[in-house]
């Protein structure tokens, strides 16, 4: 524990919130409201060493990142906190005493609903790891009102309804309105002459006040305190009486409309041009605001902004900060007055791009009259930024018009906005080795061939601090038994120290009782909120995710359909028993996905209410998949079902998780699989499947034909009729037509089966059957289980930080004494 934690004043701080807030005594506060009280308090303590933190970057001028990020899936804030500030044990005995659990208090509290998959929970991760490790940091995104949609399943299908996380307010948030900045958009852009230049000015335009609200970011025990900067929209004339006294009501309240859909939801259905008009507004607006805000302070304390970016510097997470680029240099152009060349200069040494997709159609693509109508000005700069760079390809590659077509920004009436990230910033990465290999020789070889430089690797990371730490304490507290240290909190490399104990019997049995009370925490979770029983000596056999084709959930439950039916002809079968279990949102207007989701929970319907096959097999779809549940989840499975198209996943983190948390990966040689399995050996994962270079290479040949395996394997021709006679949905026979299409290619312009499912599903039974052999030698499993967690430490988020300080970000360690 850190010094300074005093538990008397913290005891009179909780009282005293309950009093002021509620009107109450300590003995008749709700759960919720002892929730508000406690987390007020611990920020009381947190304040302090914020403060602290600010005013000593001040005095060293210290280098300062700005994290970009649409995203930022932070989960709970008020356990993560406790943690860091090291006084987790005091807490909890207070609350004790005063007659509370620490845990039914974290329930009560909301997960900021700021981010959607992997792309946030990175952006979560790497925020932690920057203040544990003491580097002047900021996340800068938007304060959505509702962010992801929480997830119902009625009758079986995703049903989206808001997420009201901020209801109650937020009680870690401080809202900085003397930071204010106005974010234009539409009109048009009048050139006038001023002191013998031109100068480019909007007009006609709307605006909105972006104002910020700031999060704490606790580093662990070390008084650093960063900051989470995101942006709430607030019109700039709330109401016009002159136009409600006309008669025009719908203008009276535009402006407050357009405020309010800016920040309204995470990624508006943009398969409309509405919603589609929402996402780019929703990009300029916090990227705008941010930029601005990083220069004026700059600016407080330096005269010449010519040299920015020896102070700052700006990651763009994934292309949808990309904007930045052409922001910054609208700033520097017609704010600052700084000439083109000088400004791109600047421009070009502050911004870094980070690429976390290899398919192309996530690659963002914005239409040219939508982007300039919009952003008049900004589109006028990408136009030059266009222009220049198209001339340096034609000194380079004399007359090649296919590279030009192939790297232009502005092509086809459209912007692509990974061509601007990577023209306008000096570093481009992507987050997993084989990513890396696959942008520089496919997606972007063209530009890895102009400017070899700017490309390099940073392998993902995961925060042990939440993953392990307060995810799973159990083990967390063995891990340190057995180290008879806590280095390992800030140091995970130091895990590998278990390793020396995954051949002794004691330590493996000690290791699977603490699985096994893990899985029983699981089993109760999924009672109460699915009212299904499940055993927790089944092997648990997890897939949580984003719901998306290539990640095959798809391919798994097919799987169980197989496995079901091999069940019902023998359901005395010697299997070992298995419980699927499923996490996922669909996005809401991703149909087939959304699909995929009816069918996994249609199958188990059917499975999970057939006696005959004497519970050998149950199905689970856990609602509203999110960090908090997550981490439940990560520390009770046993199996980690990493089953991506191999060659289309850029990372996965989930993937570092579950290992750090003891479970084997069922996998595919793709995104940060090959790493893992490299770490801990072959021989301790299940690997099966084409790898990317034969989908690659399939995929330049127009694929494959899946109704020769159609046609040859009665197997899963079986499982395919089943999706269109009725037996997983009696009322309808026709509901899993669509899926059944996509897969064998009948009615559809898609190529057949684009995501391999038919084509690896043998060798994916095979490795299952490796999973259930596996399983039954508990020593060999306990073992293999041990070895991941202790060859998990080069998954920590620290190490993909110290790697972007030391190769792209180039900042100084801050040390804050209180």
């Amino acid at each position: 524990m850190k010094m300074g934690f005093d538990k008397e004043e913290f005891k009179k701080s909780v009282e005293y919130n309950v009093k002021n807030l509620f009107r109450k005594t300590i003995d008749d506060a709700k759960p919720n409201e002892a929730f508000q009280a406690v987390a007020y308090a611990i920020k009381d303590v947190i304040i302090d060493e914020w403060i602290a933190t600010q005013k000593q970057y001040a005095k060293e001028d210290a280098k300062t990142l700005y994290y970009m990020s649409m995203e930022f899936l932070m989960g709970r804030a008020l356990g993560n906190n406790i943690i860091n500030i090291m006084a987790w044990d005091e807490v909890k005995e207070v609350l004790e005493e005063m007659g509370f659990d620490l845990n039914v208090l974290e329930d009560q509290e909301p997960d900021a609903a700021l981010g959607n998959g992997g792309l946030g929970r990175l952006a979560a991760c790497f925020l932690d790891s920057l203040a544990t490790l003491g580097y002047p940091a900021y996340g800068c995104g938007i304060r959505y009102r509702y962010g992801m949609f929480k997830q119902k399943i009625e009758d079986g299908y995703q049903i989206e309804v808001p997420d009201e996380w901020l209801k109650d307010g937020n009680p870690f948030e401080v809202r900085r309105s003397e930071y204010a900045t106005e974010v234009k958009f539409g009109g048009y852009v009048k050139t006038v002459w001023e002191d013998g230049r031109e100068k480019f000015v909007q007009e006609g335009y709307q605006s909105v006040m972006a104002v910020p609200y700031d999060l704490p970011i606790v580093g662990y025990g070390n008084n650093v305190v960063n900051t989470l900067r995101i942006w709430d929209a607030q019109p700039i004339n709330t109401f016009n009486l002159e136009s409600f006294d006309k008669g025009d009501y719908q203008k009276a309240v535009e402006q407050e409309n357009l405020a309010k859909n800016i920040c309204e939801v995470l990624y508006p259905n943009d398969n409309h041009y509405a919603g589609k008009e929402l996402r780019l507004k929703q990009q300029y607006f916090f990227i705008s605001a941010s930029v601005q805000r990083a220069v004026k302070k700059y600016k407080e304390t330096h005269p010449d902004v010519r040299k920015f970016y020896e102070k700052n510097v700006f990651q763009l997470n994934d292309t949808h900060p990309t904007v930045a680029v052409a922001e910054l240099m609208r700033v520097l152009l017609d704010e600052e007055g700084l000439p083109w060349d000088v400004a791109w200069d600047v421009t070009t040494k502050t911004c870094a791009y980070t690429n976390h997709t290899i398919m192309s159609e996530a690659l963002e693509k914005w239409p040219i009259d939508l982007f300039s109508r919009l952003l008049p000005r900004i589109y006028q700069i990408v136009e030059e930024i266009n222009r220049r760079f198209m001339e340096q390809i034609q000194q380079m590659y004399p007359g090649d018009d296919h590279k030009m077509a192939r790297m232009a920004i502005l092509y086809d009436g459209q912007v692509r906005m990974a061509h601007l990230a990577i023209v306008g910033s000096f570093s481009v990465n992507g987050v997993a080795r084989l990513h890396t290999e696959i942008l520089k020789t496919q997606e972007l070889k063209h530009f890895y061939q102009m400017m070899p430089q700017k490309f390099n690797n940073k392998t993902n990371g995961i925060t042990q601090r939440r993953f392990l730490l307060h995810g799973n304490p159990l083990l967390a507290a063995w891990v340190t038994e057995k180290l008879g240290s806590k280095a390992w909190v800030t140091d995970l490399k130091q895990i590998k120290g278990i390793e020396a104990l995954a051949e002794d019997e004691t330590a493996q049995k000690e290791f699977m009782e603490i699985k096994f009370q893990n899985k029983i925490r699981l089993a109760k979770y999924i009672k109460e909120h699915n009212g299904i029983d499940v055993d927790p000596r089944s092997i648990f056999d997890v897939q949580v995710k984003r719901l998306h084709e290539y990640k095959r959930q798809l391919m798994n439950i097919l799987h169980v359909m197989f496995l079901y039916n091999q069940l019902r002809d023998n359901p005395n079968m010697d299997m070992v028993p298995r419980t699927f279990i499923f996490g996922a949102k669909a996005a809401a207007g991703y149909r087939r996905a959304k699909l995929t989701i009816k069918l996994i929970n249609a199958v188990a319907d059917v499975v999970n209410n057939d006696a005959s096959i004497q519970g050998k097999l149950k199905v689970v779809f856990i609602e509203d998949y999110r960090v908090s549940n997550a981490e439940i989840i990560f520390a009770a499975a046993d199996v980690s079902e990493q089953i991506s198209t191999a060659s289309k996943e850029a990372s996965g983190t989930g993937n570092m998780k579950f290992m750090l948390n003891g479970a084997l990966t069922l996998g595919t040689m793709d995104g940060a699989n090959v790493e893992i399995v490299e770490e801990v050996g072959a021989e301790h994962a299940f690997i099966f499947g084409m790898s990317s270079d034969e989908v690659i290479n399939y995929e330049k040949n127009g694929g494959y034909d899946p109704m020769t395996i159609f046609n040859n394997d009665a197997d899963i021709r079986r499982v395919l009729m089943q999706l269109i006679n009725g037996y997983y949905s009696p009322q309808n026979p026709e509901l899993f037509r669509e899926i059944y299409d996509s897969l064998l290619n009948r009615n559809s312009s898609d190529r057949a089966d684009t995501y391999f499912i038919l084509k690896d599903f043998r060798s994916y039974a095979d490795a299952q059957k490796q999973v259930d052999a596996a399983y039954r030698n508990q020593n060999w499993w306990a073992k293999a289980a041990i070895l991941n967690v202790a060859n998990s430490g080069k998954f920590s988020s620290d190490r993909t930080i110290q790697e972007y300080v030391d190769d792209i970000w180039h900042l100084d360690k801050v040390e804050v004494k209180l």
